[in-house]
């Protein structure tokens, strides 16, 4: 597998300089990510685009995963609201696409009004699902000749809350521009899954694996308050076989990518300390 970072470059591409790539470098990656506001999107020129190309190819650094930022829900039961989700989607996929990104990050929304990531009881509906896979389809449809691979996100908060509810996804849209992001951590859902983590990853992978070309690499921490907290933290500080997540991953998609995210810069060269030296002691090859 190769080893990227997620959070060493600011959201808007215009700012990017040579000090953030060397830096990338300097910590040992090979790839790198960013998230573009969407709101942005038209701002972007081709003059943008092509120094942004530059500054990846002069440092040697693959865009391994491009995103954009939306509130918009892509199984709004309004049409012209999806309609519009569609039109921002696909207009970063063609930003993507012209970037060389290696994938397309997207998110698939929610009905709570609170934002993308927040949970609602109608996010969980047979007909919810069905609106997010028509709409799925029509963007395949209109990316399809930019060779773009988009991939969702998933999220136990979100319609996409289970492996089998993903699986299901990707196999009735049936496109193969279509796919999903391996974020295993999002897919555990109490403490007894935390505390038989090899049982939940081997599901997760399992279930998903072969359909999800880029991971995100995180742990789990149990915190110590009343009700369920479940809390991401620095790989290899936490609760979850991380040697098991990675080879798991690497041979699914051994030229795939594997990000560290959601880490403050004093976080990041310990993260990555960990993750080489857990995936050197299972055998797994970085490139």
């Amino acid at each position: 597998m190769r080893l990227g970072i997620v959070g060493m470059l600011p959201g808007d591409l215009r700012n990017f300089n040579g000090n953030h790539f060397e830096t990338i470098r300097e910590r040992g990656f090979t790839g790198a990510g960013f998230h573009l506001p969407g709101e942005l999107l038209d701002e972007i020129s081709g003059d943008d685009t092509a120094r942004c190309r530059r500054l990846f190819t002069e440092y040697d650094i693959d865009l391994a995963q491009f995103a954009i930022t939306y509130g918009d829900c892509l199984f709004d039961p309004d049409p012209e609201a999806r309609s519009r989700a569609v039109s921002k989607v696909v207009g970063g996929a063609a930003l993507a696409a012209r970037l060389g990104a290696d994938c397309y990050l997207i998110r698939p929304g929610s009905l709570n009004p609170a934002g993308p990531w927040t949970p609602h009881r109608a996010n969980h509906t047979p007909q919810a699902l069905a609106l997010l896979i028509r709409t799925l389809r029509e963007i395949a449809h209109q990316t399809k000749a930019l060779k773009i691979v988009t991939v969702v996100e998933t999220h136990v908060v979100s319609i996409l809350n289970t492996p089998s509810v993903c699986r299901r996804l990707i196999k009735s849209v049936n496109c193969t521009n279509i796919r999903l992001v391996m974020d295993y951590v999002n897919h555990f859902e109490s403490i007894d899954q935390v505390y038989s983590d090899t049982e939940r990853l081997n599901h997760i992978f399992k279930t998903i694996g072969p359909l999800a070309p880029v991971c995100h690499v995180k742990d789990i921490t149990v915190g110590n308050r009343l009700v369920v907290h479940l809390e991401e933290t620095v790989p290899g500080l936490g609760e979850l076989n991380l040697a098991l997540a990675l080879g798991r991953f690497h041979a699914n998609h051994p030229e795939g990518y594997a990000l560290i995210e959601h880490l403050g810069p004093d976080q990041i060269p310990l993260a990555t300390a960990n993750v080489r030296e857990i995936s050197k002691r299972a055998g797994i090859p970085i490139y």
